[in-house]
């Protein structure tokens, strides 16, 4: 089974953290792409509270390390 890609891809995550020997555009590129992924998170999770807390709160755990 592949891997899922979360909210970076592996590249945006080499861009972000200077892995990748790029242009400073690309890394702007790279973190305006997460800035949507984001956004549409946010959606997602108020769905997941909505119609399956349980999951919800594996979301929340998840990004608030609880």
């Amino acid at each position: 089974m592949g891997q899922y890609r979360a909210v970076m891809t592996a590249t945006d995550r080499e861009r972000i953290t200077g892995e990748a020997d790029v242009p400073d555009s690309k890394r702007y590129e790279a973190a305006s792409r997460i800035r949507k992924r984001i956004e549409e998170l946010e959606e997602d999770a108020e769905i997941l509270e909505e119609y399956h807390p349980d999951l919800y709160k594996e979301l929340r755990g998840a990004i608030c390390d609880e």
